[in-house]
C-alpha cells in the first residue's frame, strides 16, 4: 500500500505575502457577495443557500440541511418556516424516517432561486457594462479562471 505525500495546501506553510493576498481575497469576495446579494435586493442568505441546497441535492431532512449549512437546527427550523410561509418549500414524509420529513423545494422555490440568481447576474452584468473598460473585462475573465483553478478539488479528497 502506497501512502501519498500529504500535497494539501494546509501541508506547506504560506508566506506573510501569500497570507496578506488571501486575507484580500477572502474579505474582497466577502464584500462583493454581500453587496450583489444587497444591491439586487435577492433574499437573505440563510434562505438562498437553503434554497440552493434542496435545488442541488433534492429533498432533504431538515437535520442534514443544517448540518450542510453548518447552522443549529434551531436555526435551520427558523429559515425553513419562514420558506414554508412563503410556499418555497414543502414537507413530504420521509420514507426512511417516520418521525422526520423531507423539505422540498415548490415550483415558487425554484422559481424564486431562478429569478434571485437572474437579479444578482443581471446586477453584475450592469456593473461590468457601466464599470469596466475593455482590458479590464479581459482581467476579469483571466481573474475568473484563477479563481476557478484556486476553487477546484484537490486530487486527495
Amino acid at each position: 500500500m502506497t501512502i501519498k505525500p500529504d500535497t494539501s495546501p494546509l501541508s506547506t506553510p504560506a508566506s506573510s505575502e501569500t497570507i496578506a493576498l488571501a486575507e484580500d481575497l477572502r474579505q474582497c469576495i466577502g464584500s462583493f457577495v454581500r453587496n450583489v446579494r444587497s444591491e439586487a435586493n435577492t433574499p437573505t442568505s440563510a434562505q438562498n443557500e437553503t434554497l440552493a441546497l434542496i435545488a442541488r441535492d433534492g429533498p432533504q431532512s431538515m437535520a442534514v440541511l443544517a448540518q450542510k449549512r453548518s447552522v443549529k437546527h434551531q436555526s435551520m427550523r427558523l429559515v425553513i418556516a419562514q420558506l414554508e410561509k412563503a410556499g418555497q418549500i414543502t414537507r413530504q414524509p420521509n420514507p426512511d424516517d417516520a418521525r422526520s420529513h423531507l423539505i422540498a423545494l415548490t415550483a415558487a422555490g425554484e422559481n424564486a432561486l431562478t429569478t434571485a440568481r437572474q437579479a444578482r447576474t443581471d446586477w453584475i452584468a450592469a456593473k461590468i457594462q457601466t464599470t469596466l473598460n475593455t482590458a479590464e473585462r479581459q482581467s476579469l475573465r483571466n481573474a475568473i479562471t484563477i479563481l476557478q483553478k484556486l476553487g477546484a478539488p484537490t486530487d486527495d479528497h
